[in-house]
């Protein structure tokens, strides 16, 4: 499987943006998809989760209420609201190894290349 992201930039903060991640190779529909980001200087952390049926959903507290993620079979979406500096971060979509959501980035199979995401105040 191979995973392309896209929708990345730069923005203001309080604006929003919508990053895409598909999928190509062997299908990936049934199994969970994530985000992760890595801000510099920092570990790469869990942003959001999604399971194979778009039924179940996980977030981080710190994009709760702000992230949607979402996916149209094996194309993963996240619509970013309410921006903020902190959410700067090259931001990696993922295949998981199962159906279900996943918080844990060893619970992923396949990473995507990264797409970045600036927020400027």
């Amino acid at each position: 499987v191979q995973l392309q992201a896209s929708g990345g930039g730069l923005v203001q903060a309080g604006g929003s943006l919508r990053l895409s991640c598909a999928a190509s190779g062997r299908t990936s529909s049934n199994n969970g998809m994530g985000w992760f980001r890595q801000a510099p200087g920092k570990e790469r952390e869990f942003v959001a989760a999604i399971n194979w049926s778009g039924g179940v959903t996980s977030y981080a507290d710190s994009v709760e209420g702000r992230f949607t993620i979402s996916r149209d079979r094996a194309k993963l979406y996240l619509q970013m609201d309410s921006l903020k500096v902190e959410d700067t971060a090259v931001y990696y979509c993922a295949v998981g190894l199962g159906a279900a959501t996943a918080t844990q980035s060893p619970f992923y199979r396949y990473w995507g290349q990264g797409t970045q995401v600036t927020v400027s105040s």
